[in-house]
């Protein structure tokens, strides 16, 4: 048995207050006129309709006597066309042009009173399905709309049509070759790939400026002493740079408690002494003391905005990331967007609390990922919202609308089906990724624009466990689903069809969402066996850096796509040839002997006599008799010589 219930206009409008209702609403009656909103009241119903008093006393005596035949055709039919043989065959021949199939529409002289007699449509009773299998209903054609409506945004809700269309007829099609762009043999070389010697190059320059930079302040500050590891800085290159990555991601494999314990070298079980080879622990302290990513002096905040002043620091690193993972994979179908959260409790103005992450509390990233790998395609760092483009008129010119399309941009018109949550869902951003070519599907809030008023205002007691109700426009499918809580759905082609899983029975879209909603979650498990953002940092975009590090490997292993490669051996085997690749070349002794700087003073000018040849100091201007042999310049011994040779 089917039940509809009258559903308010389809004129797209806002979702109005929702009107004080009676705690328990088992029978979910019509309406009254007095909660329709006035525009809508001027509607006039069809001839053949019963009264509203008529159509209640009708729905409600079914459970107090038996049914007569006229009865049950009279609720069937409430709120639907009747289909003459005629119309079906009209229908059965005509094609489904994919730009008219957005809106799914009969024929233009029916759109009028069908949208004044919009329903909501209890899932109907269908052989019991199998376990874990579909019953969707034999496939329908429906006849296209002459033109696209006048407004994108006016949504016409109606009962879906009996029988359902399949999914997969509604569904975009996609035909994209999904996987890496670029074949890779070895692990090296996919994340060279990444982090190519641009990017590094790039790291390098800003890290030597920085180093000046930070040697200069603290010596006008006075901050700086003999022992000060900033007065032993030598400017770095890039090979030195991949090494620092591959100890970085060794602390991944090997993990320990604290830093300097893994250039521990005792003859005991817990000296690891592999990383004393490669680095020794104070260079190591000073180039993560120095790491830097954009020059302090560009920062102009008037030509910035405040988000855009926020990333500073790190908005290379970002923009180059986002650049290299769209360019070398190409997605499949199934597309997940959601959050994650990089921990970080100190203070800091764009911190984020998710208490149903991992991290709780830190920096959100809004996340593109694969649903079936995990693949990063596209990210973008939450620092606030820009409501400078929004407009009234324009549902999605939104932060949260402007937010999904941003992530998107590129994938237009490919087939791709994005799945996201309730934060992100909507009716009109659903249309909109339509009309673009995308398909979307996940949990709804009801209090959305555009939510048909009769959906916004249902509550679990209204429903019994395992109904479905739901209604669509066409392109636009909504349905709320009452288990132990009522679950609302939007979808652009999953419909009203059913799942049995077991004893429940669930929506199709329900099962599909909990199947291909998990693609950041399934990124952030595999990143969590091997944490290089543990350690402490009092800069909150270094220990960033090494999150985005962590994931940028993570992609260079789904991009080698190797199945006899697993995620660990893989780390292991590209720490290894980063090692091997980039192993400092082995000392000069000539060119030691020269480069050693070494005080000495001038030549006495009269031997008879202890007077030597003075000069004027580089760095103080005083007269001085020493000078440094490399340099050949004149300084202080005591005074000048460890300060210049720390700035130069």
């Amino acid at each position: 048995m089917e039940q509809y219930v009258e559903c308010g206009s389809s004129s797209g409008a806002s979702t109005p207050k929702k009107t004080s209702t009676p705690k328990k609403r088992r029978n979910l009656s019509p309406r009254s006129n007095d909660s329709t909103p006035k525009k809508r009241r001027n509607l006039s119903p069809r001839s053949d309709d019963p009264s509203p008093k008529k159509r209640r006393n009708l729905i409600n005596s079914f459970s107090d006597r038996p049914r007569h035949d006229s009865e049950i055709t009279t609720a069937l039919n409430y709120g639907s066309e009747e289909e003459s043989d005629e119309e079906e065959e009209g229908i059965a021949e005509l094609a489904v042009p994919r730009i008219a199939r957005m809106f799914m529409d009969e024929d233009d002289a029916e759109v009028n009173e069908r949208s004044a007699n919009a329903t909501l449509e209890r899932s109907p009773q269908s052989p019991r399905p199998a376990d874990c299998a579909s019953t969707p209903a034999s496939p329908t054609p429906v006849s296209p709309t002459a033109m696209e409506p006048s407004n994108k945004f006016q949504f016409e809700w109606r009962k879906f049509s009996t029988p359902q269309i399949e999914p997969h007829l509604r569904r975009e099609p996609f035909s994209q070759i999904s996987g890496p762009t670029v074949s890779f043999t070895r692990p090296y070389e996919a994340f060279i790939a990444i982090w190519d010697r641009e990017i590094m190059e790039m790291i390098v320059r800003e890290t030597n400026i920085y180093a000046q930079q930070l040697a200069t302040t603290m010596l006008e500050n006075g901050t700086i002493g003999p022992s000060s590891r900033i007065t032993r800085w030598h400017d770095t290159n890039v090979n030195e740079l991949y090494t620092y990555f591959a100890i970085v991601l060794a602390m991944g494999v090997v993990i320990k408690s604290r830093l300097n314990e893994y250039w521990n070298t005792s003859n005991d079980i817990f000296s690891t002494p592999g990383f004393s080879t490669k680095m020794s622990l104070d260079r190591f302290y000073l180039l993560s003391a120095c790491l830097h990513f954009n020059n302090n002096k560009d920062c102009n905040s008037a030509l910035l905005t405040r988000p855009q002043a926020k990333l500073f620091k790190i908005k290379p690193i970002i923009d180059h990331l986002n650049r290299k993972f769209s360019e070398l994979y190409s997605l499949s179908q199934n597309v997940a967007l959601d959050e994650s959260l990089t921990m970080w409790k100190g203070w800091l103005e764009i911190n984020q609390f998710i208490p149903n992450k991992a991290a709780t509390v830190g920096i959100k990233t809004f996340e593109l990922c694969e649903s079936q790998t995990g693949y990063l395609w596209r990210f973008e760092v939450y620092a606030g919202h820009d409501t400078s483009a929004f407009q009234e008129d324009d549902p999605v010119s939104g932060k949260v609308p402007a937010l999904v399309l941003r992530l998107l941009n590129g994938l237009e018109h490919k087939g791709h089906t994005i799945w996201m949550d309730n934060y992100y869902n909507s009716p009109s951003l659903a249309r909109e990724l339509k009309i673009r070519g995308f398909d979307c599907a996940g949990t709804l809030r009801t209090n959305r624009q555009f939510v048909p008023p009769e959906l916004a205002s249902i509550t679990k007691n209204d429903m019994i466990v395992g109904q479905l109700l739901g209604c669509t426009s066409g392109d636009v499918d909504i349905v709320v689903w009452r288990d132990k809580n009522l679950v609302a759905f939007i979808s652009t082609y999953h419909a009203l069809l059913a799942t049995k899983c077991g004893d429940t029975v669930k929506p199709t879209v329900a099962q599909d969402y909990n199947l291909n909603m998990g693609g950041v979650d399934r990124k952030d498990q595999q990143l969590a066996m091997y944490p290089l953002e543990r350690k402490r940092h009092k800069v909150w975009y270094k220990k960033f850096f090494r999150r985005l590090l962590n994931a940028s490997v993570l992609n260079s292993y789904i991009l080698l796509k190797n199945q006899s490669w697993e995620h660990r051996k893989f780390r292991k085997a590209l720490i290894t040839d980063l090692f091997t690749a980039h192993r400092a070349p082995a000392p000069n002794p000539k060119s030691i002997a020269t480069s050693v700087h070494s005080p000495a003073q001038y030549s006495s000018i009269n031997p008879k006599k202890t007077d030597r040849l003075r000069r004027q100091c580089v760095v103080c201007k005083k007269r001085t008799a020493t000078y440094c042999k490399t340099c050949q310049l004149a300084m202080c011994t005591y005074t000048c010589y460890e300060p210049y040779h720390t700035a130069h």
